[in-house]
């Protein structure tokens, strides 16, 4: 099983976590609402996990423009 921590505006990869048990409350899943959790973790077919969040260089980029924070994808 990998867990794949991608961009949410650039689908950049910023980390992936190869190994076959991990524990989600040490990544701070436990934290976020059901609805949160619903819009940032996909659970592929494969038994993969994809985890939505925003890399360095996006959020560098909506600090200086917040008006991104807006779209869902300001990087074309």
């Amino acid at each position: 099983m990998a867990i794949t921590y991608t961009c949410k505006h650039c689908n950049g990869t910023i980390a992936t976590i190869d190994e076959k048990v991990v524990d989600t409350t040490m990544l701070g899943w436990d934290q976020l609402t059901p609805k949160e959790q619903e819009a940032m973790i996909t659970y592929e077919t494969d038994g993969n996990i994809t985890v939505y969040a925003i890399c360095e260089n996006c959020e560098s980029t909506l600090k200086q423009h917040p008006e991104y924070h807006e779209l869902d994808h300001f990087i074309q």
